[in-house]
């Protein structure tokens, strides 16, 4: 048996997979916000009931929203701020009496449907997280690659590609400003978030993400330039990764990834951007959705 938890900002989530890949056993709680003590009790709580479910030890591997730091061991880069600069990995080990595994959650979305998801079979899949943020992790050979800083696929922090200048409606260049202190980030353009500001900017209306999808598609004209100006985007996003990573799949995960049009109309606008006569990469939806954190989790231990 294998033990994902999946730690989020909000919720935690763990689940008991079987040999097969079979969720057996599945439960939530709530994320004690701010208190990292008692995150590392409820995650050892959840591992302990999981057990006693399923009637079997297990191995246990957990998905943060974060990494884990080369140099020191220590969380970097966490949204769940109170998480950062503590040896969580550590810290779960010894309060649950076993090792345990970390992987930033991108890199677990990635892994679950590379292993038996919508990327079963290909030797590199690149699975893309676009929700509030943007994220991505990299498989390889059916494994993670973490990189040598840990940053392996955090795409989202880097500049848009090929940001228009000059005058009118489709100006980007200098970007919306990120948290992460720069300008222009993907995330900025890619997440949510960022599509309801791009709407409004431009039609002076709100609407959410999911609004303006909708909006698109019953005729709305003012959305429908919005959307088309999204994929346009995303697919001199994801052309970059192809010009450096040339991945079998992508995977889209995410709320954005429930936008269908986004499959057929992203590969045939990313043949303008991409350094090859043919593209045979293909983008997918995810095959196990909101799942794939915690599977990915649990298959951060051999198979």
């Amino acid at each position: 048996m294998r033990i994902g938890v999946d730690l989020g900002g909000t919720k935690i989530e763990a689940a008991v997979l079987a040999a097969d890949g079979r969720i057996v056993h599945r439960q939530r709680v709530h994320t004690p916000q701010g208190n990292y003590a008692e995150t590392i009790e409820a995650v050892a709580k959840l591992v302990e009931a999981c057990e006693a479910a399923s009637g079997a030890g297990a191995t246990v591997g957990v998905g943060i929203p974060g990494a884990i730091s080369p140099a020191n061991g220590l969380v970097k880069n966490a949204n769940s701020t109170w998480l950062i600069g503590r040896p969580l990995a550590e810290d779960l080990a010894r309060r649950i009496g076993r090792p345990v595994r970390l992987a930033n959650d991108a890199n677990c979305f990635a892994l679950s449907e590379a292993v038996d998801g919508a990327g079963a079979g290909a030797d590199t899949v690149f699975g893309v997280i676009l929700g509030t943020g943007v994220g991505a992790g990299i498989v390889v050979g059916g494994r993670v690659l973490t990189g040598a800083n840990a940053v392996a696929g955090e795409w989202g922090h880097n500049q848009l590609p090929g940001m228009r200048g000059g005058t009118g409606a489709d100006v980007e260049w200098p970007g919306p400003p990120c948290y992460c202190g720069r300008t222009g980030c993907i995330e900025t353009f890619l997440s949510g978030p960022g599509l309801a500001r791009d709407f409004q900017q431009h039609s002076g209306r709100w609407l959410s993400p999911a609004d303006v999808v909708a909006s698109a598609n019953g005729g709305d004209a003012e959305a429908e330039v919005n959307l088309a100006r999204y994929e346009d985007r995303l697919a001199r996003s994801l052309a970059s990764i192809i010009n450096v990573l040339d991945p079998d799949v992508i995977v889209l995960g995410g709320g954005m990834s429930n936008v269908e049009r986004l499959y057929a109309n992203v590969p045939r606008l990313w043949s303008r951007y991409v350094f090859s006569d043919a593209i045979v990469t293909r983008l997918v939806p995810p095959l196990h959705g909101d799942s794939s954190g915690v599977r990915g989790a649990a298959w951060l231990w051999p198979i």
